[in-house]
């Protein structure tokens, strides 16, 4: 492999030659060999998209040629459209306020001008990876802003998918609302409850979800861009950091704000904690869903089987014909991982030492993996598992009779010691509480069939009769 020279401040450095990263990329690249783990793309698109709006920025404000500019937003875009990934090429686990990666894109963002340019990549001429491209910036305040911007570009997406999977369940409860089915408390036979309104809770739970996850977007919008090393904006011009959240909100489509407090901005990441806790809570959420599901379909012979899953791929190396839930597993899977990465972040936010988060890095891949991870799951199982579910009605209807639980809605007009003794002798004469009331004449059989309509029990009401 050839190498080119380069130079940053601790001197010489040996640069893969088909590389347009530069010395202090390359110096980072060898100390941090740690996971093999890399910024996802929607990071390294936003810092393209930040160096791209700073380009612009600073030639408005008349501290940077146009024409130098121009090759740098020509070389940003590159970055925010995926075309230099190759060169993005360090650990997440490095230097905990991201320079190595900021200044990865700096070097590869310069190098890449200078060949628009037509000159000699390495030369630093006569685009500058510090005095150009990372002019007005720190990385304290640009990788803050990155996760921020990458964090709300991937909100959208899950909402978008949550809002998909809660209407989808909206329209299966209103479908199943005329089943009929045995409600279930602690694993064990309650009272009789409808499909639909069982399937509607879900639906709800989803709607909730997406109603605290929009919550979190003012203080995601609000972006530390403008504070550069602490806060202060020195070397930044007063207009920077309101001029480059417009330009950064023209691009994305987002309204996008300088931060109230750069301190706040830059000390903590308080707002990536409070988005990680809520992807955690919408996690716990999905998990019930799923495994509702699962339980619910489980069979097909010997389980619960009132739903039915599509199958979807074999489910046994051993068991010819065995169909498993793996979609409803696959989210769970998922949900659990977004649950730990909410730990991870609320940790690393401890570490906001003095004037500057110290653990961005692990925060903005924690977050974002969640943020991603979930969209995907979502879909995927709103796609090949919700959309095929199916209701066996026989199955759920034939279990809500021989219930003992059946026994509570007599309970109003025989009491709840006489009830339990029908229950009893129910279970140990294997018989219906139905069958039991009749031969021991307890009521008219009238009244009975009054009491005992499953249906009249899943409203409120004393007893499916009474008043």
């Amino acid at each position: 492999m050839s190498e080119r020279m380069e130079r940053d401040s601790m001197g010489e450095f040996q640069v893969p030659s088909e590389m347009l990263y530069g010395a202090q990329t390359a110096r980072a690249a060898q100390n941090f060999r740690i996971s093999g783990v890399r910024f996802p793309r929607s990071m390294i698109r936003a810092l393209g998209a930040i160096k791209l709006a700073a380009a612009r920025v600073n030639a408005e404000l008349g501290l940077l040629d146009p024409q130098l500019a121009g090759w740098i937003e020509q070389a940003a875009r590159e970055v925010m459209e995926g075309a230099l990934d190759a060169h993005f090429v360090l650990d997440v686990y490095q230097t905990g306020s991201g320079t190595s990666t900021n200044m990865n894109a700096n070097e590869v963002i310069a190098n890449r001008a200078i060949q628009l340019a037509g000159g000699v990549v390495g030369s630093k001429h006569p685009v500058h990876p510090n005095d150009h491209v990372n002019r007005s910036q720190s990385s304290n305040d640009s990788i803050p802003t990155a996760l921020h911007i990458a964090a709300s570009l991937e909100l959208e997406e899950l909402l978008s998918a949550l809002d998909k999977m809660h209407r989808r369940l909206l329209a299966k409860a209103a479908e199943w609302d005329g089943i009929v089915k045995i409600g279930r408390t602690h694993l064990m036979d309650a009272t009789p409850i409808r499909l639909g309104q069982e399937v509607s809770g879900w639906a709800r739970m989803v709607e909730l979800g997406v109603s605290r996850l929009a919550s979190a977007k003012p203080r995601l919008y609000e972006l530390a861009q403008g504070g550069t090393a602490v806060g202060t904006g020195l070397n930044a011009h007063p207009e920077f950091g309101r001029r480059m959240a417009a330009q950064l909100s023209s691009l994305f489509g987002l309204p996008f704000t300088e931060a109230a407090n750069h301190f706040e901005a830059q000390g903590s990441q308080d707002a990536a904690v409070e988005l990680a806790g809520l992807l955690a809570t919408v996690a716990s959420s999905l998990f019930k869903i799923a495994n509702d599901i699962r339980w619910l379909s489980s069979g097909p012979r010997c389980g619960l089987g009132e739903l039915q899953l599509p199958a979807v791929q074999p489910g046994s190396s051993i068991m010819p014909g065995k169909v498993n839930p793996v979609m409803c597993e696959a989210l769970m899977m998922v949900c659990v991982q977004v649950i730990g990465n909410a730990q991870v972040v609320a940790v690393a936010n401890t570490h906001g030492n003095l004037d500057l988060n110290v653990m961005l890095p692990v925060i903005a891949r924690n977050l974002l993996e969640s943020l991603a991870y979930l969209s995907r799951a979502v879909t995927a199982f709103d796609e090949r598992a919700l959309a095929g579910l199916s209701a066996h009605r026989e199955r759920a209807e034939s279990l809500v009779e021989w219930s003992m639980s059946m026994v509570t809605s007599l309970v109003p007009e025989i009491g709840y010691d006489r009830a339990a003794e029908i229950a009893k002798q129910a279970v140990a004469q294997g018989k219906t509480v139905r069958e039991v009331c009749l031969a021991e004449g307890l009521l008219s059989p009238e009244r009975l069939a009054e009491l005992l309509d499953p249906a009249g029990m899943t409203e409120p009401g004393l007893g499916a009769g009474g008043e």
